[in-house]
């Protein structure tokens, strides 16, 4: 007699499982000046996320002026344009990806807004980064953590969507105080910053701001300000000529070694892998 027992498959099983994600490309676009898409449509999804700059897309009919953090989306056939601003740069990264003949429901996860937030500092952030990076690296290894990649994404950016929707209004007087200490530690990347100053800034007690700021953004204001200066290292490395000693001085290390230890500890790879790999023919 066997000893196998089959179990029946859950009600509506088709509609829980899904063939993970496609990515046909993914890499870090620097726009030229007065660069713009006029009128098109894509047979896949994109993501857009602005890595510096700013620009202006139009998605059937709707204007979303995006800045730096900003992430968008496109679903297949969705008509939109895009246009950058004078004397303005657009750097961002760009994901393409479908999931076959079998449809996922992105607009139920992601919602019907094409304009998902501001990942600044966010996980979301290090994920697209990492995306980035390994999938202009061969290897079956590489593309398999992409595809996972993306679908962390997914859910973390659906999480947050809904975290966004719960809050109360005290809850919301909180996390305004926590983007603003965000914003200012952003702008003051590059010098010694002190807990004293966020405490000015919120009127809230060092400890309050630690708590509300892990809960807010996934991380300490010291955590997000290494993530800051790490992002600005990495857009020297690309655009510049600059050292990595130049670099670290330049993002607030003194010590060379303290830089790439740091960034190699956020980002998963050396500061050296990290600017090859953005290296395309």
């Amino acid at each position: 007699m066997s000893n196998v027992i089959h179990v029946p498959p859950p009600e509506h099983a088709a509609d829980m499982y899904f063939h993970p994600p496609y990515i046909t490309l993914a890499h870090l676009f620097h726009a030229p000046q007065h660069w713009g898409i006029s009128s098109r449509q894509l047979s896949s999804y994109q993501f857009q996320y602005v890595v510096e700059g700013a620009a202006a897309y139009e998605i059937e009919g709707r204007t979303i002026v995006t800045n730096r953090g900003d992430l968008i989306y496109h679903s297949p056939s969705q008509i939109h344009e895009v246009r950058t601003f004078p004397d303005e740069k657009y750097i961002c990264y760009s994901i393409l990806f479908d999931f076959g003949e079998t449809p996922y429901p992105v607009e139920q996860l992601l919602g019907q807004d094409r304009y998902l937030g501001n990942f600044a500092g966010h996980a979301v952030e290090k994920m697209l980064t990492q995306l980035i990076t390994h999938y202009h690296q061969p290897g079956l290894a590489h593309h398999t953590l992409c595809q996972g990649l993306l679908m962390q994404i997914l859910s973390e950016i659906a999480g947050w969507k809904q975290e966004q929707e719960t809050k109360t209004q005290g809850q919301q007087k909180i996390k305004t105080k926590m983007v603003l200490v965000r914003n200012y530690i952003a702008e003051h990347f590059n010098r010694d910053l002190k807990h004293r100053e966020l405490e000015e800034l919120s009127g809230l007690s060092r400890n309050y701001i630690i708590v509300k700021f892990r809960k807010a953004f996934g991380m300490t204001p010291f955590e997000y300000l290494t993530r800051v200066r790490i992002e600005r290292a990495k857009e020297l490395g690309i655009q510049t000529n600059m050292s990595i000693g130049e670099i670290a001085g330049r993002v607030g290390y003194a010590d060379v070694h303290t830089f790439g230890r740091m960034f190699k500890q956020n980002m998963g790879i050396s500061f050296s892998q990290f600017c090859s790999s953005m290296v395309t023919d």
